[in-house]
């Protein structure tokens, strides 16, 4: 089903042209499989260009295999993983986590999406006693489900925090290029610079056809990660077709620009929203979503013409994501047809 371009997700975007050609340009010839090509390479060399040169890169197929995996890595199955409440580990990947880490999900409930220190004390006990799971993992999201971000200094404080318990912190970054340009730092900055171990990064949502990659602060936190990855049927064949991508997407700033942008079309979307006196924008706008609240019965209404997720059915919260190639005509179009209905 041909679905018109809307605001349900950056996933439903196409993939950017220059990720299209590198596609095109790698599939010539033969190469060697599972990663044994100069495509991969020299897309790892960029990565290690962009987040240091000790991190240790590993190319997956999806997202939920990106945070699991990487979990799994640094995790045995009597401990436990804290998040936030709206974390996509707790709220979107059908138990993938508890299934494949056999860890138990400490939730923190959130108003924001973020989880500090304060927030998770409670949880980090029972070191020692066989009686009760172990905490291993601090798990945020950057920028979180509810579009926001974590501060440099939020971030370092929970690593410290983490490490001072023996633990480890991961960051799902499925749009960590969002919080980057945001933020104006570097993708290094943002993750190993203040103490990340493990991180998850998205291609898929900022313009990729398919392809995440995991990294790992070194290779003492990634030790035989190969075969997590084997066994985790995320091990891709024609892994340069990922691989390719990746090179293009770290090379000229491309995965800047398409974040600054998807960025900037979300700013413009809730400056123009909140002219409604009948909508009211619920969360601070600093990736590339919105959520807003706004009268039940206009909901379904929109969604004919332009579909979206509602993130709350009982709050009549909704949330709309902006994309690299969403465009200002589109959300001229999406806001005249708000204004039409919601009187």
């Amino acid at each position: 089903m041909k679905i018109s371009k809307g605001f349900a997700s950056d996933n439903y975007s196409g993939v950017h042209p220059k990720l299209l050609e590198a596609i095109q340009k790698a599939n010539v010839g033969h190469a060697g499989a599972y990663g044994n090509d100069e495509y991969t390479a020299r897309a790892v060399k960029k990565f290690k260009e962009h987040f240091g040169k000790d991190v240790d890169v590993y190319f997956v197929y999806n997202g939920t295999g990106a945070n699991v995996l990487g979990l799994k890595m640094v995790t045995e199955s009597y401990n436990s993983i804290i998040c936030a409440e709206t974390a996509h580990l707790n709220v979107d990947e059908c138990d993938a986590p508890e299934n494949f880490t056999g860890c138990k999900l400490l939730t923190v409930p959130t108003d924001d999406g973020k989880i500090s220190v304060e927030k998770i004390k409670h949880l980090v006990y029972g070191f020692g006693d066989q009686h009760h799971a172990q905490p291993k993992v601090i798990s945020i999201t950057q920028p979180t489900e509810l579009g926001t971000l974590y501060s440099l200094k939020e971030i370092r404080e929970l690593a410290d925090y983490a490490h001072k318990n023996n633990m480890l912190l991961h960051i799902d970054g499925a749009r960590l290029s969002n919080a980057a340009a945001s933020l104006r730092k570097s993708l290094k900055e943002i993750t190993f610079y203040l103490g990340v171990d493990v991180l998850s990064f998205g291609g898929t949502k900022n313009g990729m056809m398919f392809g995440e990659a995991v990294i790992f602060r070194n290779k003492d936190v990634s030790k035989n990660f190969v075969y997590i990855r084997k066994q985790g049927m995320q091990l891709a064949s024609k892994m340069r077709f990922i691989s390719a991508q990746f090179e293009e997407l770290l090379s000229n700033d491309l995965w800047l620009h398409n974040a600054r942008h998807s960025n900037k079309m979300a700013a413009i979307l809730a400056d123009e929203v909140k002219k409604n006196p009948k909508i009211k924008i619920t969360q601070k706008v600093q990736a590339n979503g919105v959520f807003a609240i706004l009268p039940r019965q206009y909901i379904s209404k929109l969604q004919k013409e332009y579909f979206f997720y509602t993130w709350n059915e009982e709050t009549s919260e909704v949330r709309w994501m902006c994309s690299f190639d969403t465009t200002e005509e589109d959300i001229h179009a999406f806001v005249a047809l708000i204004q039409k209905t919601i009187k």
